[in-house]
């Protein structure tokens, strides 16, 4: 009897943790990401512009930051980055429920938050809100103009073989 309950204690954690694995690794839903964004666009606005001015800056979180001129993250200390400034990130990134944020070291650099991620080494997924400081034609309206004028030149093809077809005297 003792067996017994021993084994179903087991099971009992056994299946929770497979349930905590399963729903933790299941990224937030895309609806929840954005009413996020928009609940803390100030915040958000905050962020962004901390990462543009810290040009030196490569990753923040609450294990703590990389610069271009550091191999590994490592906790700052006021030689090397404001411990002020750090603080601030973490407040902003925990008031947004953020895990860290990052930006590219490129003449306009990808600024980005990190949301959530999961999973280990090349196996790992990341929802992240990001920023582009150069403006890009708008896709959308590059794919309409392409679509248009490859119907465009369908429609004058076919008009092109109607055109032989009459003229070999083909129906």
């Amino acid at each position: 009897m003792r067996l017994a309950s021993v084994m179903l204690a087991a099971v009992a954690v056994l299946a929770a943790l497979l349930l905590w694995l399963h729903f933790a690794s299941q990224p937030p839903k895309e609806s929840a990401t954005i009413a996020n964004f928009y609940k803390h666009r100030a915040e958000y606005d905050e962020l962004r512009a901390m990462l543009l001015s810290d040009k030196e800056l490569v990753r923040v979180a609450d294990w703590g930051i990389q610069t271009s001129d550091s191999l590994v993250e490592h906790t700052p200390t006021e030689g090397n980055f404001s411990v002020d400034r750090y603080h601030k990130y973490l407040a902003l990134l925990h008031e947004i429920g953020a895990k860290g944020a990052f930006r590219s070291h490129e003449e306009h650099p990808e600024i980005g938050v990190q949301i959530w991620v999961s999973g280990f080494g090349g196996d790992t997924r990341h929802v992240n809100v990001c920023w582009r400081e150069e403006t890009r034609y708008n896709t959308i309206t590059a794919l309409l103009h392409t679509l248009q004028t490859l119907t465009q030149l369908t429609l004058e093809l076919a008009r092109r073989l109607h055109h032989k077809l009459r003229r070999m005297h083909l129906p």
